[in-house]
């Protein structure tokens, strides 16, 4: 896919380095709770403005981003549209004009967090994705079903192979009978790629080797 018109915006749409970075995670992640039934649906959700796709979408996207002051949504769907066409570091400048905008306070900043770590994820930078989840668990007590396995996923990726294996224990505990296996990962994980739920089933066979006790 090419972008064309988001590329001559580059300059307008990129905000200064120290603002676009995101310091890497300093504070632990919390030791998973016993169960995690919140569906958490305002999180787990695209953030989308107008419905168009493609080039298109990114055209759109960039005359109201261009015309309207904040569009923070605007921007975080762009971002996502140029990470997914691989421009990454575009995708970041967004991603960081967005979240310039909000706080923890705005209904969509937490899809925005959960979509930019995906994207960081899919863009091959695992410690970026993992600081947007943890500060999404860490910022306010919810228990959403999104983290077990996307935790696993992440520590495991990362290397930390004991803390994902917990937090996969913590899917079985929430519910046995979808993850003590992985037949019904395609039903379960259908936003996710092949890739990402093979992965995942590295994390299940190291469980099933060991599970852990809880606490």
């Amino acid at each position: 896919m090419r972008i064309r018109s988001v590329l001559l915006l580059t300059a307008l749409l990129a905000v200064s380095g120290t603002a676009a970075a995101q310091t890497a995670a300093t504070q632990p992640l919390p030791k998973p709770a016993e169960f995690y039934f919140d569906a958490d649906a305002n999180t787990t959700k695209p953030v989308v403005v107008v419905r168009d796709t493609g080039e298109a979408a990114m055209q759109k996207l960039s005359r109201i981003i261009e015309r309207k002051a904040g569009a923070d949504a605007e921007a975080a769907q762009l971002a996502h549209l140029a990470m997914e066409a691989g421009r990454v570091e575009l995708g970041r400048q967004l991603y960081a004009r967005a979240l310039s905008g909000l706080d923890a306070t705005d209904g969509i900043w937490r899809s925005v967090m959960w979509n930019y770590g995906w994207d960081l994820y899919r863009a091959g930078d695992d410690k970026g994705a993992f600081e947007q989840w943890r500060t999404l668990a860490t910022t306010r007590g919810v228990t959403a079903s999104w983290m077990p396995p996307t935790f696993a996923l992440v520590l495991w990726s990362m290397g930390r192979k004991d803390e994902a294996v917990q937090w996969y224990a913590a899917a079985v505990r929430t519910e046995p009978l979808q993850w003590n296996t992985t037949a019904q990962y395609a039903r379960l994980l259908p936003a996710w790629t092949e890739a990402e739920r093979k992965m995942l089933t590295e994390v299940q066979a190291a469980w099933a080797a060991n599970p852990p006790k809880y606490p």
